[in-house]
């Protein structure tokens, strides 16, 4: 069993579902970050939580090596999607991304499976192969007054 696929089996005990990891740099640190979701949203406790029981569980399996902190959250109201089943949860939402070679592009995702995806780009469908993009994220689009 893989090590994500570890915290995810402790995500899914803790009631949430694990969306991914990433591991950044800021200033000197070094941050293993551990995204989750939840229908209805995710708490700070749920990520104390979930934080608390996977801590000495990669004390004993590092996710990297050398010091790093830990940090549990949500992936964010724009986030990236980078898997069939991140495709899959932001049916509905509006998504930017941008086609290899070409064109950054709009829209609302309509469909996602193993091998692609479905946005309406200005009312027209159109269907993109994962290969065939990159920089995909979901975003907000706030109202302007």
């Amino acid at each position: 069993m893989s090590l994500n696929e570890q915290i995810a089996n402790i995500v899914k005990a803790n009631g949430a579902n694990f969306y991914g990891t990433e591991t950044i740099q800021e200033d000197s640190n070094t941050i293993f970050r551990v995204y989750i979701t939840k229908e209805g949203g995710v708490s700070l406790d749920l990520c104390a939580d979930i934080s608390n029981e996977l801590s000495p569980f990669l004390d004993v399996n590092p996710p990297l090596n050398g010091a790093y902190y830990l940090e549990v959250s949500s992936p964010g109201i724009e986030r990236k999607l980078e898997n069939p089943v991140h495709f899959t949860s932001a049916i509905g939402e509006r998504i930017k991304f941008k086609v290899k070679g070409g064109d950054k592009l709009k829209g609302v995702l309509k469909s996602a499976d193993e091998k692609g995806f479905v946005v309406e780009i200005k009312g027209e469908e159109k269907h993109f192969d994962y290969a065939d993009v990159s920089k995909v994220k979901t975003y907000f689009e706030w109202n302007k007054k």
